[in-house]
């Protein structure tokens, strides 16, 4: 699979919401994710489909999606950039606020290798 044609897939199941689809997919089982800053108490990085998991899983514990929107892909040579925006709350502290994110994902031998996600903490 192209870099481009995983991207596309990408969106496609993110729109969909079958995350984990995503991950069974177009995830290398080493995969790395790093985000801009990470949950309380959590490395930044999560390394491996499980630790991958444990990180999705926080964030859907402790965040109620309003509505949301995914733009892309915008791809580069091996790499793929996707924008995402959010209505969300942060149930512990019943905050709400709009999250504007940049995902920018890198693949090899037709997997993703390596996701970093951009946004304001």
């Amino acid at each position: 699979m192209s870099t481009l044609d995983v991207a596309k897939r990408y969106v496609e199941l993110v729109k969909e919401h079958k995350n984990e689809e995503c991950l069974r997919e177009l995830f290398a089982p080493d995969a790395v994710s790093v985000e801009a800053g990470g949950p309380p108490g959590k490395d930044r990085a999560s390394r491996g489909l499980d630790a991958i998991r444990e990180k999705s899983k926080w964030w859907a514990d402790n965040h109620i999606v309003h509505s949301g929107a995914v733009e892309g892909p915008y791809p580069n040579d091996d790499r793929f950039a996707v924008r995402f925006s959010f209505e969300v709350t942060f149930k512990p502290e019943n905050r709400r606020f709009t999250m504007n994110e940049i995902g920018l994902f890198t693949v090899k031998d037709g997997k993703i290798t390596k996701e970093e996600f951009f946004y304001t903490t």
